[in-house]
């Protein structure tokens, strides 16, 4: 057989493609779509981790029966004319992202739809054998990453055993990310006034970080083990997003005391990472500052968590406190220089060898 048929053959029978994994989204602002939605997110053992049944009853016992409404309400004032916004910004990141490589792009989300089995055997009956599953997160988290990637190995062998499974670590520090983040930073604020730049990153239960502390002695949540180095940052969200704020303050060449780390979205009453994103705008605007800026690096796309938590509430609490203007940077989304960095990193993994 001649050497290029072989070949053809051979690309045939490897063929690589990717999975873009994002959150996920109701599939309307309704009640019920939202508690469908909501269910299936907080029933995830890995976004409430305690054991089935409490998790059950604290969910659809408690949770379930009033959380909807109210999530409803907030999801109506973001929702765009072609539906959710984070669902709406996803296509677009997966059809520009498709435009530019060449191999087969698919998207999926980790709860509603589309779905990852959908975006799997969307790839599969294009011949894909070898996915490069891409965790739209730059951080590491047990309820993000951690989930993504087990979900799709579980469906990997009851459904698809023919293909293969490569995963995009966290691209926090990826000097390509930072400096994507940095430049859409400088831009949107260029023109702004601002006292003060406050880095909110999601929030997660502090024991979901020593749950994922891989040396099960480092961390200590004293705000020291997070500057120390150890085997343990491979996994550690918190560490992950100081390093994500140390790099870009370091790339924009911010000064010290212009700009703080903090967390949202807490839920329940245990502890989760500090300080608390609502409380520390509420000081910044009774400490007089009156001009601050919000950047979310913990997500990709807009979302709920940036478009009504921090551009409605957050803004309406800063405002309400003393403060004149958050202003609010919005994600990195289908920005062109990072649809040209996520293209460049799929191209470099498409060309590399395929897996044995």
């Amino acid at each position: 057989m001649p050497a290029e048929l072989s070949t053809i053959k051979e690309k045939k029978k490897h063929m690589k493609g990717v999975l873009l994994v994002n959150l996920g989204s109701p599939d309307s602002p309704n009640p019920p779509d939202v508690k469908t939605y909501l269910g299936e997110f907080l029933m995830d053992e890995r976004v409430i981790d305690l054991p089935k049944l409490f998790r059950t009853l604290l969910v659809k016992g408690i949770i379930l029966n009033t959380r909807p409404k109210k999530s409803a309400k907030a999801y109506k004032k973001i929702w765009w004319e072609e539906g959710s916004p984070l669902i709406v910004l996803s296509e677009r990141l997966q059809a520009k992202v498709q435009d530019k490589v060449s191999v087969p792009v698919e998207l999926a989300m980790r709860y509603g739809k589309p779905s990852i089995k959908t975006g799997l055997q969307a790839l599969a009956d294009r011949g894909v054998t070898e996915t490069l599953i891409i965790p739209l997160y730059p951080q590491f988290a047990m309820a993000t990453t951690e989930t993504i990637l087990v979900l799709a190995e579980e469906l990997r062998q009851q459904h698809f055993p023919q293909m293969s499974f490569t995963a995009l670590p966290p691209f926090y520090k990826h000097p390509d990310y930072v400096r994507v983040l940095s430049n859409s930073i400088q831009d949107y604020l260029k023109d702004k006034e601002w006292e003060h730049l406050l880095f909110s990153y999601h929030g997660v239960p502090k024991r979901h970080i020593r749950k994922s502390d891989i040396t099960k002695s480092h961390c200590k949540m004293d705000g020291k083990c997070c500057q120390t180095d150890s085997p343990a940052h491979e996994f550690c969200y918190s560490h992950q997003c100081y390093e994500t704020t140390k790099q870009v303050a370091e790339y924009l060449e911010l000064k010290e005391g212009t700009y703080s780390t903090s967390f949202q979205s807490r839920l329940g009453l245990d502890p989760w990472l500090q300080p608390y994103t609502d409380k520390t705008i509420e000081a910044f605007a009774k400490k007089g500052t009156k001009k601050m800026a919000v950047v979310t690096p913990a997500f990709v796309s807009d979302c709920l968590e940036t478009l009504e938590e921090i551009g409605m509430e957050a803004a309406e609490d800063f405002e309400d406190n003393g403060g004149e203007h958050l202003h609010v940077v919005p994600c990195i989304n289908d920005r062109e220089e990072w649809i040209n960095v996520m293209s460049r990193w799929v191209d470099e993994w498409a060309l590399s060898p395929v897996k044995a």
